[in-house]
This record gives structure tokens, C-alpha cells and sequence, in this order.
């Protein structure tokens, strides 16, 4: 289709009208961020201006930039949970948000074991979707032809549950796919699924899948992308035919639907797409026989044009996978969004993992920067003066804090970013890490707080052994899929003839598991997404010739502290040259989709 010439944007020419309306709409956005700051914040305190939360600041009705900063303190998660309890136990006067809290998007784990719950209004779901429908106009214009084919896709919703109060409790994800958002979106030939709703919407993990993958395999060669929100989760699926490919081949020759897929609604949906194709089934068979899997998802979907995940922070760990299984495919990571706030996007989706930036978008919330510097010491964070999202500097590294229309005021959101550059006046941030986060495989987060605690108390079980942990480290392991946590332990052995077993370090390591987050053991028991924590003991004087290599290139023997977590080659093969022996954790943490009350 022709596009008027005058509807061009600086950021090239759109693919169809619709696309040049997005682009429009990203370029005003971005060269008034100020003045849209502006109004954002103004929009937010008039409108929450009788919130119990704000009253107690006795701003008086302002709604300015410079009152604001002056009378509102810099706040964590933990200073709002009695606001949030009071929600969730069924309060439904105005605390947070003049407008009424629809339902909880629920967050990574606190330090306390459970997800947080971030508020959120009906309206929100408006400005995700908003930012969703710039995604497409941006990558069409970097790969010509998606209206061609579809996007094989692995979505999923997880577990929800409700609030003493009756508030549903969910992912943010989960909350979008649900919606009429997202189950009754009008078709855009520029973003057609592969996946049809009911697979997505089927609780079933195992179910969804199996589905999801049979329909991308029925439609192969009308894939030109192939994504998962992150890349774990891409991994996963190729996995996931790995061991299951034998079944699929066995549905498409037959054209019947494997029994173990007992979900209604998905079962009516192949009804009408599931008819015998032996050609495909033996296809199928002969590529997934090999045992030779590089490039795997380019032999079987060939026309696949680029990977859509999340390949930043701990996900880049992945990216030599997913770059062994693709041949090479350009990896796109389009958007930056948590469950406090959807923040940007990127507009250059088609750069290498290590080049991606993100270009806030202005008018999705009021955004400040906490100045990150590490090694500076001295000044607490109250000390240090917040900075406008217009005003950051180029290659400096801030912390994210956020005042969202949900009423979240002056939030620390957590995410430590470092500013790359500028698209008009809207800076453009690289993802650097979650702060004081250690371990993730996939939606999890450990810090280190969270693993001495479950380190101490795997320990507890060595006492009757006269045995104790010296010293640990750990990483995360993602050559095995699902990856799962290592950690390294040396022991101190007090009776050789008492020495622990490895059944009893078996159950070191699943008094781990149960110690940690809500949010990891979830990934352990419901989603598959984590293996089997693994504890590797290693000789005694390892963690000698660690501190000795470390000092060997230039640390201080008065400063040095032992690494909690590492990832430096050299480091790994040290420590797995010293190692005597293994153990898994030999069973599945507790773990319950039920909020503790």
C-alpha cells in the first residue's frame, strides 16, 4: 500500500498510515519531554491531590515540580506495604489513588519471600497497550515484509490469586493477555500469532506449550519471527521440542490431537486447524533426529527474519544459546516495562544485545534519577539530588524512580541504567542490572542477603556432622536448560569419620530451595523455568587460591571480600578444577500460587 510522502518521519518511512500516525506520535513525545513531564506530574497530583498519601505531605494543591521534590521523600517498597496491605485486605477509600485500585500486578520477591504487590488502575491497561502499538511502526522499519507471514510467539499466563480483600493478585503479563486488550484486538496484518488465544490463555504450562508449538510447527514456513518475552523462555521452548518433537510428529501425521491435551477450548480451536500432513511429519522427524541441534530454529522455520527477546541484564547470559540454536539471528529486544510502570522502547530494535537502548517515553509516568556511583562513599542517597528526565548526563549511571497515575510517589524502582545517548530530547538508557541482585535464571531475583540466609540455614544441617561451610560462592549455571543456581561450598570436616553423605547434602540443598524467594521456587515447581539447585564442594584452600588470583591481579589484600556470585572465566575454572563433589536437590521446594495471609 502507497503511504503519502508527507507522512514521513525522522525515524524513516512508515510502512502503512497507521504505522506514520506511531511515529508521529514517538517523535512529539519525545522532542517536548519536558514540557510533557510537565503535565504528567501536574495530571497526577491534581488528580490525587485528596489521597490520604498525599495529604499527609501537605502539599496544599500544588502540583509543580519544585513543591513536589521538597515535601515528598524518596520511598522503597517496604515504606509503602501498610498502604498496600490496607488495599489488599479490602480498604477501598482513596490511600494511594483517587481512582479505584482495579487489581495488584504482582513484582520479583521481596526480602520477606513473597511477590510485591504494585498497585494499578483501570487505565493503565490503555497506556500499556499505547506503547505495545509503537512496537510494530518502529520494526517495520527495519524489517520490511512482516505483513507477509506471523510471529510464532511462546506466551503464557501464570498463576493468580485474590487478596483477603478480593483484588485479583497476578503477573503484569498475565493481566494484559487476559484483557479485551488482548483477547479481542482488531487484526493488524503486521502482527499476526501463530499461537491462537486459547493456547495462550490455558493455564496449563505444559498444555500451553505443546500447543503453542504445534501451531508453529503447522505454519513453518509463514514464520518470519520467533520470540518469548525472555530469552530463557525462548531456550526453554527449544527444549521443549527436544523431547517432545516424537508426539508433535505423531499429531501432525495422524492429524489428531495428542490426549494429553485435555483443555476444551484449545481442543474445539485444532479441531479446525489439525489435518493429517505426512510430508511435514517426516520433516519434522528427520531434522529433530539429529543430534546435531545448531541452528535449529532456522532449519525449521527458515523464513524466521530475527529472535524478539529480552537479551539485556541477566538475560544476556543467554545470548551464545540462543545464537547457537538461530545461526546467528539478530536478536531484537523491543521494550522496557516492569509491573510499577511500561517505561519505552527501543528504536533501534535491529542493534547488537550489547548496543540495546531504551528511549523513555514521556507520557507514561513522571520519571526521576538517583546518581549511581558505586564507589563514590559518603553521601547517603537523601544527600544526593534526584535528576529531571531531560537533565541526566551522557554515560552516567542512574537508579530509576518513578511517580505513576497508580499513585506510587517517588518509587525506587530498582533498575541501575546508564544514559547512551538522546532522541531529541527523550535520553536513551542501557539496562546495566537490577540492583543488589546476584543470581537470576529467569524472572527471578536472589540477592545476597537471600543467599546467606538460605546458605546458613542448609548449614544448620551439616552441625551434627561437626561439619561447617568456610567459605561459598555461587552462579548461575544456563548451559543446562533449564539453567539452575550452583553454588560452592568448602567445608570444614572436624571428623573424617563423621563426615556429612551425599544424601545429606542432597538435603543441603534443597533446604536451600525452600529458603529462597516465592517468586524462584514458582519457577521451580509450576513454570519449569529453574533446575535443581546444585551444591559443588570444593577442596579445602580453594577460597585461599581465589583470594591469592584476585590479589595476583592488583586487588588489596586489606579490601578484598569474597565474591558472592562470579562469572569471570578464569575465576569458573579455578573453582571447578578444585571440586570434589556434586549434589542436587533430590525433590521440589513447597511451593503454593496462595498469598500467606
Amino acid at each position: 500500500m502507497a503511504v503519502d510522502s508527507s507522512l514521513s518521519s525522522p525515524l524513516g518511512p512508515p510502512a502503512c498510515e497507521k504505522d506514520a500516525k506511531a511515529l508521529r506520535f514517538i517523535e512529539e513525545m519525545t522532542r517536548n519531554a519536558d514540557a510533557v513531564q510537565e503535565q504528567v506530574l501536574a495530571f497526577i497530583l491534581a488528580r490525587n491531590a485528596d489521597t490520604e498519601y498525599l495529604k499527609r505531605f501537605k502539599l496544599g494543591g500544588a502540583t509543580d515540580r519544585e513543591t513536589y521534590k521538597s515535601k515528598l521523600p524518596i520511598i522503597t517498597y517496604e515504606d509503602l506495604q501498610p498502604e498496600i496491605q490496607r488495599i489488599a485486605n479490602g480498604d477501598r477509600s482513596p490511600i494511594l489513588s483517587a481512582h479505584p485500585i482495579t487489581e495488584f500486578l504482582t513484582s520479583s520477591g521481596t526480602s520477606a519471600g513473597e511477590r510485591k504487590l504494585m498497585p494499578t488502575i483501570k487505565e493503565e491497561l490503555d497506556r500499556r497497550q499505547l506503547l505495545y502499538s509503537l512496537l510494530m511502526p518502529v520494526m517495520n522499519l527495519y524489517v520490511p515484509g512482516l505483513d507477509k507471514g506471523k510471529g510464532l510467539y511462546f506466551l503464557f499466563v501464570k498463576s493468580e490469586t485474590r487478596t483477603p480483600g478480593g483484588l485479583l493478585a497476578r503477573p503484569v503479563l498475565t493481566s494484559y493477555y487476559k484483557s479485551e486488550h488482548f483477547k479481542t484486538r482488531p487484526y493488524d496484518p503486521y502482527n499476526v500469532y501463530t499461537s491462537p488465544n486459547e493456547a495462550i490463555l490455558c493455564s496449563d504450562s505444559f498444555q500451553s506449550m505443546y500447543t503453542q508449538m504445534l501451531c508453529g510447527l503447522l505454519e513453518r514456513q509463514h514464520v518470519l519471527r520467533l520470540g518469548a518475552v525472555f530469552a530463557s523462555g525462548l531456550i526453554r521452548a527449544v527444549k521443549f521440542l527436544q523431547l517432545h518433537w516424537p508426539h508433535l510428529a505423531r499429531d501432525i501425521r495422524s492429524g489428531t490431537l495428542n490426549p494429553q491435551i485435555t483443555d476444551p477450548a484449545i481442543r474445539r480451536r485444532l479441531a479446525d486447524i489439525l489435518v493429517p500432513d505426512e510430508d511435514l511429519a517426516d520433516f519434522l522427524s528427520a531434522e529433530c533426529s539429529k543430534e546435531n541441534w545448531e541452528g535449529i530454529i532456522t532449519r525449521i522455520w527458515p523464513n524466521t527474519k530475527y529472535l524478539d527477546v529480552i537479551v539485556t541484564g541477566a538475560m544476556a547470559q543467554y545470548i551464545p544459546t540462543l545464537e547457537y540454536y538461530s545461526n546467528g539471528l539478530p536478536m531484537a529486544c523491543t521494550m522496557y516495562a516492569s509491573s510499577e510502570c511500561y517505561f519505552g522502547l527501543n528504536l533501534n530494535p535491529m542493534c547488537k544485545p550489547s548496543e540495546v537502548s531504551y528511549t523513555i517515553m514521556p507520557n507514561m509516568a513522571y520519571f526521576e534519577f538517583l546518581p549511581h556511583e558505586p564507589n563514590a562513599g559518603g553521601a547517603s542517597d537523601k544527600e544526593i539530588k534526584l535528576v529531571d528526565l531531560v537533565d541526566v548526563e551522557l554515560g552516567k549511571e542512574y537508579e530509576l524512580v518513578i511517580t505513576t497515575y497508580a499513585g506510587l510517589c517517588r518509587y525506587r524502582v530498582g533498575d541501575i541504567l546508564r544514559v547512551t545517548g538522546f532522541h531529541n530530547s527523550a535520553p536513551q538508557f542501557h539496562f546495566v542490572r537490577r540492583k543488589n541482585v546476584l543470581l537470576s535464571i529467569d524472572s527471578d531475583k536472589t540477592d545476597e542477603a537471600e543467599l546467606q540466609k538460605a546458605v546458613d540455614n542448609a548449614s544448620r544441617l551439616l552441625l551434627e556432622y561437626s561439619t561447617s561451610v568456610v567459605e561459598y560462592t555461587s552462579y548461575a549455571d544456563t548451559k543446562t536448560i533449564p539453567g539452575h543456581y550452583v553454588i560452592y561450598w568448602e567445608l570444614l570436616v572436624k571428623e573424617a569419620t563423621n563426615e556429612p553423605s551425599d544424601d545429606v547434602l542432597r538435603r543441603c540443598c534443597l533446604e536451600m530451595e525452600e529458603s529462597l524467594n516465592s517468586v524462584y521456587r514458582q519457577g521451580r515447581v509450576a513454570d519449569n523455568s529453574i533446575g535443581p539447585l546444585e551444591i559443588r564442594v570444593v577442596k579445602t584452600g580453594t577460597f585461599e587460591e581465589l583470594m591469592d588470583y584476585a590479589i595476583s591481579r592488583g586487588a588489596s589484600i586489606n579490601q578484598y571480600k569474597v565474591p558472592r556470585c562470579v562469572n569471570f572465566t578464569p575465576i569458573m575454572e579455578l573453582l571447578d578444577s578444585r571440586v570434589v563433589s556434586s549434589h542436587f536437590s533430590p525433590a521440589l521446594p513447597h511451593w503454593t500460587p496462595e498469598r500467606r495471609r
